[in-house]
């Protein structure tokens, strides 16, 4: 039975972060609960990033000029301040004896001012050209991961889709890969030219004037103590976020997709408390956060300013007692400056990429799932034709424990109808489920033709059917679209042709646009027994060995069906047919009846026979009589 969830409950789900045991679990503060353990993070993160650069393999050349050109920048950032060094000492008269003057040539100011022009041209036009490159490999790099993640989610299981749900499903194809997307540059490029720069530029640092040096560099310890106390902190708590985002993304669909519902049973204020209960929840784990990140920024806003006043400081004092010249003084400014870039870019790094190791673990779970079916060593072409469909005693649940179908066991010759007629909850749907492959049993098995169908390639098996849902779904395309679904590259009077067979020429033709009219989301713009008849169109079009009807009619007035009873009466013809229908009326045709209840077959005949025996068949029929008379007395 399905566990009842209270609107408290659901309010409260958003509360949660949903990660599997070994996640450190958060409250609405975002502060880790200690009474759960946290997970290896290192292990963990060695094990991210290691998918992450198998995934940039194809990359590589692309991130090698992008890290050509960064090195090239890097260079001349480290060759001008010599230039405008040497200016200031000829102005001022200094005499340095540093061992870069030594080997620097003897320019004079206007040549010393044109090289550092044209190393400053050359810096902003490699800088430009890098930006760019970086620009499109990231682009490139998004669309393989978003094509790459959604051909794997079309794949996934309907209980793993069913799991993660569509707001899950929605962040993680939009937010979390334009998030990894990045990544190449924050956590591969960026602090790897930051680290060159770092070291190439103390390096000039110590050569000028190893005091200015230590002055320079006093800092550096608190800053890298500091980020790593704040890396350390914030990253349950992005992951936390990030969870929380899908939730509140799912209520959004859950809601707007049964807006009907919600306004006609007035829970609008219901909806919108959860939806700000969901928002809630994420902006104080936001601001947690966020008041992590600005200690951490008002240790840099206290640094930059108090770097170059300690040099100016510290300098003045060296170049009264002739150890520095004032030329020095003004470099030693640039390269501090030059300097503490790279270290805020690494630290920055190590930031963004907290945020983004939250969304590559969730998507690198997702593509870590094992796809849905797949093909068995040596599986078989699908036959051209249906000779026999036989359940070869079938058990199947959906939870460990809990049997939906028990000990199925039926054969239908190719060519048959068979209707499935039950209670609500019988199982009937299952059983279509099963014929189609959405679910495979758990026991026993599914034959065709005597083979197992898990030994039949499944796109292979695919093409054979044609399903019609109790839950029409149609797609926000025009009529014509959605009905030409079922068969790629099908004519417009193969289009027309299945629509009247399916009796929705007529009101099609009446449309704005006829078969060019746009339907919107889901049909919403036509009627329930419109969609359903587009609906059997498209099953029609396809022209199925294997049809399945679930429910197919139950939408329609008695006069719809009517007609459309009569072309499927044809279209039954040479095909092995499965038949849902809560009225009886509509399956008595069929060459088998199977009576389901509690998941097992009670009884199996021709309408007639079952009518005979007097069982759950019969019933059931008489209930309905009585129900019709009812109703026509009324």
């Amino acid at each position: 039975m399905k566990r009842t969830v209270s609107s408290k409950q659901r309010e409260q789900e958003f509360h949660r972060q949903p990660v599997d045991s070994n996640s450190p679990s958060l409250n609405g503060d975002g502060k880790v609960d200690p009474s759960k353990p946290p997970r290896p993070e290192k292990a963990e993160r060695r094990k991210l990033l290691k998918q992450y650069l198998q995934f940039l393999r194809p990359f590589r050349s692309r991130i090698a000029a992008v890290f050509v050109l960064a090195l090239v920048v890097v260079g001349v950032d480290s060759l001008w301040p010599l230039g405008l060094k040497k200016m200031i000492d000829l102005i001022a008269g200094s005499n340095s004896t540093s061992a870069i003057d030594a080997r620097l040539p003897r320019l004079s100011l206007q040549q010393i001012g044109m090289v550092i022009i044209v190393l400053l041209v050359i810096k902003q036009g490699m800088d430009s050209l890098r930006s760019y490159l970086t620009f499109a490999l990231n682009s490139r790099l998004i669309q393989r991961l978003r094509n790459r993640l959604f051909g794997h989610l079309m794949h996934l299981s309907l209980n793993e889709l069913g799991d993660m749900k569509s707001g899950g499903i929605i962040s993680r194809l939009s937010g979390d890969v334009d998030s990894v997307g990045g990544l190449v540059q924050q956590a591969l490029i960026s602090p790897g030219v930051a680290i060159i720069r770092v070291v190439g530029t103390v390096a000039v640092l110590l050569i000028l004037s190893w005091r200015l040096a230590v002055a320079a560099l006093i800092a550096l310890p608190l800053l890298a103590f500091t980020s790593y106390l704040w890396s350390k902190k914030v990253r349950p708590v992005y992951r936390s976020i990030r969870e929380d985002r899908s939730l509140v993304d799912g209520r959004v669909g859950e809601t707007f997709g049964g807006i009907r519902v919600v306004r006609a049973f007035r829970r609008e204020k219901r909806e919108q408390k959860g939806y700000s209960v969901g928002h809630h929840t994420v902006i104080r784990k936001q601001l947690f956060a966020w008041k992590n990140e600005l200690m951490l920024e008002a240790v840099w806003g206290l640094i930059l300013p108090i770097t170059p006043l300690l040099l100016v400081w510290y300098g003045s004092s060296l170049i009264a007692e002739n150890k520095a010249s004032l030329g020095s003084i003004f470099a030693f400014q640039i390269y501090a400056m030059l300097l503490l870039q790279p270290i805020w870019a690494i630290v920055n790094s190590v930031s963004q990429t907290q945020k983004t190791l939250a969304a590559m673990e969730r998507i690198f779970g997702v593509l870590a799932m094992p796809q849905d079916k797949p093909d068995a060593p040596n599986a078989l072409d699908a036959p051209a034709t249906v000779q026999e469909f036989r359940f070869d005693h079938v058990d199947f649940e959906y939870r460990p424990g809990k049997p939906v179908i028990s000990d199925f066991d039926l054969t239908v010759k190719g060519g048959m109808t068979v209707a499935l007629v039950g209670p609500s909850g019988a199982g009937k749907t299952t059983i279509t489920d099963l014929v189609a492959r959405f679910h495979d049993p758990n026991r026993g098995a599914i034959m065709l033709n005597g083979i197992d169908l898990r030994q039949i390639k499944l796109k292979s098996y695919r093409r054979m059917l044609a399903v019609v849902q109790q839950e029409t779904f149609l797609f926000d395309g025009t009529v014509s679209e959605n009905i030409a679904y079922g068969l790629r590259d099908a004519s417009e009077e193969q289009i027309r042709d299945a629509a009247r067979r399916a009796n929705a020429h007529e009101f099609i033709s009446q449309l704005p646009e006829g078969y060019a009219t746009l339907i919107g989301e889901r049909g919403f713009k036509l009627s329930g027994g419109q969609r359903q008849r587009i609906s059997i169109a498209r099953a029609i079009l396809a022209d199925p060995r294997i049809l399945i009807l679930d429910e197919a009619t139950s939408n329609l007035d008695t006069e719809s069906e009517q007609l459309i009873q009569a072309s499927l009466a044809e279209l039954y013809k040479n095909r092995t047919t499965f038949v849902i229908a809560h009225r009886l009326s509509t399956v008595t045709h069929a060459d088998l009846i199977v009576a389901i209840d509690a998941g097992k077959i009670v009884e199996i005949g021709t309408h007639d026979e079952l009518l005979e025996r007097r069982g759950l068949y019969f019933e059931m029929v008489e209930r309905q009589r009585r129900s019709m008379g009812t109703l026509a007395e009324a």
